[in-house]
């Protein structure tokens, strides 16, 4: 059949609008850009997420190299302009730095192309960890062993130009030595995450099971009254934050456990400050609260049931009471997700959440009510190959 010359008209300038507006007949053009770290190939995978779907669709040129060895962390600064890799490098120790070990600053063009700009290093060993504070200012670094020997672990600040991502380190003027300042911030022994809220920074360590409070003033960071936070986990896998509360999982007992941060970053526990993790559940091995501090999510890597003859990996998923941070399980959960579950975000637009999955090197994306906290399958598929290994994974809902 063919069209009038009024038809093609009409035809050619709905064909206009919808590639101005980035649409397809799928879609409803992109929300953001989201990368995965892949420690096996040292890669990141790269992609843009679909608004009317959830679906990602691959970044023009990606993987990108991650420019050294063993990615372990990654963020993106405020504005979505840089974005900064932590490479542990292979082989490091307590006094030496690991093969391909560095600092990585990243440039996101259009699409979400990342382009190499520079590598800085930290002042520790064995990087573990990254995180953006200060308003988008700093960034810290958190390095399993310190740089005096002493078995603890350090965190290496930076101060991040607005204009460019570059770095520049900041001194700890409140430690001297031999009458100058020195160049990081010691934590507990064998730190393996940090997280920041309510002018606070906690760093939790794995001997011990402990939190090192700190206060942020500005880049400097300053020791609280409280030097060494001790909780009552038998093994602690990770921290997350969510208003002025605190969340730990500890697979030892596979439990949550839920802290509120009070004046000068100390810590008290909640009512009902341990709670057990849902039934079917086992290691839990990292935890998110969504963005309006409303429902947390804890990521299990196998499970307890003996109906199963593979053990399977699960979200476990909570309502967060408004008074008092307690986690009601939520009806339904836990969901399905890949295989080794080791990280979770949430989109910009709080529509959709995505899990990444070491072991099968997958992301799983899901439909999110924040209303009800319930996690569902995507219209169109909700699994995703990433890269080999696939690590923590950053988003970035605007470049500007």
């Amino acid at each position: 059949m063919k069209l009038s010359l009024f038809g093609r008209l009409a035809m050619a300038a709905f064909a206009s609008l919808v590639l101005g507006l980035g649409m397809t007949a799928c879609g409803g053009g992109t929300i953001g850009y989201m990368w995965v770290l892949g420690s096996q190939y040292n890669q990141i995978a790269a992609f843009k997420i679909d608004d009317y779907t959830g679906n990602l669709t691959q970044v023009p040129g990606a993987p990108f190299t991650s420019n050294g060895s063993n990615p372990v962390s990654i963020v993106v600064k405020p504005g979505g302009r840089y974005i900064y890799v932590i490479n542990q490098g292979v082989g490091g120790t307590s006094t030496t730095k690991g093969t391909g070990a560095g600092v990585e600053l990243f440039s996101v063009g259009g699409d979400g192309v990342l382009t190499f700009q520079q590598e800085y290093q930290t002042q520790g060993f064995v990087s573990q960890w990254a995180e953006i504070g200060n308003g988008g200012q700093t960034l810290y670094v958190l390095d399993k062993y310190s740089p005096s020997g002493d078995g603890n672990g350090a965190i290496t600040a930076f101060n991040s130009d607005s204009s460019t991502g570059r770095l520049t380190l900041v001194t700890n003027t409140q430690i001297l030595q031999n009458g100058v300042a020195t160049t990081y911030f010691e934590v507990g022994a064998s730190p393996f995450m940090m997280r920041a809220t309510a002018g606070c920074l906690f760093t939790v360590n794995s001997v011990g099971n402990t939190i090192t409070p700190y206060a942020v003033s500005g880049s400097q960071l300053t020791f609280t009254t409280t030097q060494t936070f001790t909780t009552g986990a038998t093994t602690l896998t990770s921290i997350n934050v969510g208003g002025n509360y605190v969340y730990l999982t500890d697979s030892g007992q596979n439990v949550v456990y839920q802290y509120s941060v009070g004046s000068n970053c100390a810590l008290a526990a909640t009512t009902g400050n341990k709670t057990a993790n849902l039934t079917g559940t086992s290691n839990p091995t990292y935890s998110f609260v969504d963005s309006a501090a409303k429902h947390l999510y804890v990521l299990n890597q196998s499970t307890t049931s003996t109906q199963v003859s593979t053990p399977y990996s699960s979200i476990s998923a909570y309502t967060l009471d408004p008074s008092t941070a307690q986690p009601q399980p939520i009806v339904g959960s836990p969901y399905t997700v890949g295989s080794g579950p080791v990280c979770m975000l949430e989109d910009p637009s709080g529509q959709y959440m995505y899990i990444s999955n070491k072991n099968d090197g997958t992301v799983t994306g899901k439909l999110y009510d924040p209303n009800t906290g319930i996690l569902s399958q995507l219209s169109r598929g909700s699994t995703f190959p990433a890269t080999g290994q696939a690590g923590c994974l950053a988003v970035s809902g605007a470049v500007n």
